[in-house]
């Protein structure tokens, strides 16, 4: 598989932008486990971090990224810039997570 960069800037320093190749992007939409919103509900009462919510936005980042990844192979990109993220309600318990950025070749 061909490496690619990835950066939230808009350039890969030391390196040349000899492409522009569009806009790619990748989602997910994630909903709230029961489980974890029961323990979430009991840490909220005494403080401290929402582990599960944590691991679960994590895995949202990574899914909706690799996404993002695969889309810009696929047209011939070595690197992502200007990478942002967002995320958004769907509806009660569930959430998009979005990211997007400008696939490009570098030299």
């Amino acid at each position: 598989m061909q490496d690619l960069t990835m950066t939230n800037i808009e350039l890969v320093p030391g390196r040349d932008i000899v492409r522009h190749l569009g806009l790619v992007q990748g989602s997910t939409v994630r909903s709230k486990h029961l489980g974890r919103d029961i323990m979430a509900g009991f840490k909220n009462l005494v403080g401290g971090e929402l582990k599960g919510y944590t691991e679960l936005l994590s895995d949202a980042r990574d899914e909706a990224t690799r996404r993002m990844a695969e889309e810009a192979r696929s047209l011939g990109a070595n690197a992502i810039v200007n990478i942002r993220y967002s995320t958004s309600s769907i509806t009660a318990g569930a959430s998009e997570l979005y990211v997007y950025g400008t696939a490009v070749v570098v030299e």
